[in-house]
């Protein structure tokens, strides 16, 4: 059952949040001026937040339930795992802090971080899944890291087309891309890594895998609900910029 739920949340996140980190990556393509580089981030604002707690589940589960593999993916791929952590605070960083000062200067130097945060999200998860499917340690990951951030650029793209309106929209239709078909394809990249992984060799026995796996067995159903409620809320295009 907690393979199962480490599944589901993995696979939750990279669908979910793979599309805002995506369309960061794109900020600059869909977005040629600040105010329409605002409506872009607008297009994400209500959603990054909540995609985020899939990550943070995932990284619960494997605390909890497979010890071994949060110690096995460390020690092998820490420097990767540094600069998507870094990659993921300078993106969040930029995405608040834009809208706080009303500087032309300082909304460019927050654009580049949200693009800069977000291609280092998109090549360091690139580079983990590449590692863990061919093996070979970074090496073998920093080839791939650039096919599977491409993907990820074009998952965004795929919300983008669903998000924005009028211009923007039509720059997001120029690059080939289906938000259904790259959020399958970013799952089957995440199934055939896991199966790669040793997970019954990682695990925790007793107490702390069956409490690990009853809790996200119980949480799911809660964030999905919550999920839900955040993407219909929000349904309609974007038509003008947000907070951020």
């Amino acid at each position: 059952m907690a393979v199962v739920m480490l599944a589901v949340f993995a696979g939750g996140y990279l669908v979910l949040a793979g599309a805002d980190i995506g369309m960061g990556m794109l900020l600059p393509v869909l977005g040629k001026s600040q105010d329409e580089r605002r409506l872009v981030i607008a297009g994400i604002a209500p959603f990054f937040l909540g995609n985020e707690v899939w990550l943070v589940s995932t990284a619960g589960i494997v605390a909890g339930a497979f010890p071994g593999l949060e110690h096995d993916l460390l020690t092998g791929l820490f420097p990767l795992f540094v600069v998507l952590l870094t990659g993921w605070v300078v993106r969040d960083m930029g995405l608040w802090l834009r809208g706080r000062v009303d500087a032309a200067a300082w909304r460019s130097l927050c654009d580049g971080l949200i693009v800069a945060g977000s291609w280092a999200l998109g090549l360091s998860w690139g580079g983990v899944l590449g590692s863990i499917l061919f093996g070979g340690g970074m090496n073998a990951g920093s080839a791939v890291g650039m096919v599977l951030a491409a993907l990820f650029a074009a998952h965004g793209a795929g919300l983008a087309r669903w998000r924005l309106t009028g211009v923007l929209v039509e720059r997001a239709r120029r690059i080939p891309s289906s938000y259904p078909v790259t959020g399958v394809a970013l799952v089957a990249v995440m199934v055939a890594a896991g199966a790669r992984l040793s997970l019954s060799d990682a695990a925790s026995t007793g107490t702390a895998l069956s409490a690990t796996a009853v809790l996200t067995a119980v949480m799911l159903p809660l964030l999905v609900a919550s999920q839900a409620l955040v993407w219909w809320t929000f349904r309609d295009r974007v038509v003008s910029p947000t907070y951020l």
